[in-house]
């Protein structure tokens, strides 16, 4: 079952050599065009750390987590 992250793992090629490759035939050079696709790149890897955050489904319920968290014994690591 595919999810969002990836489609965001295969999205990133796609847009640097996409966008390399379609801003290079607007007659930019490839020193030109590099940079620009992989600011973009670079912004789909900050929207999927960053506005959607992968994280545990404990944490995505806010302040409710630590009320369920103290519920739970302590477990002894030795």
């Amino acid at each position: 079952m595919t999810g969002y992250y990836d489609y965001v793992l295969g999205l990133i090629p796609l847009v640097l050599f996409g966008m390399t490759g379609g801003l290079m035939q607007t007659s930019l050079t490839l020193t030109q065009a590099v940079p620009i696709a992989a600011a973009v790149a670079a912004g789909v890897v900050g929207h999927a750390l960053f506005v959607r955050a992968p994280v545990s489904s404990g944490a995505r319920s806010g302040f409710e987590g630590t009320e369920t968290r103290q519920n739970v014994p302590m477990q002894n690591a030795d």
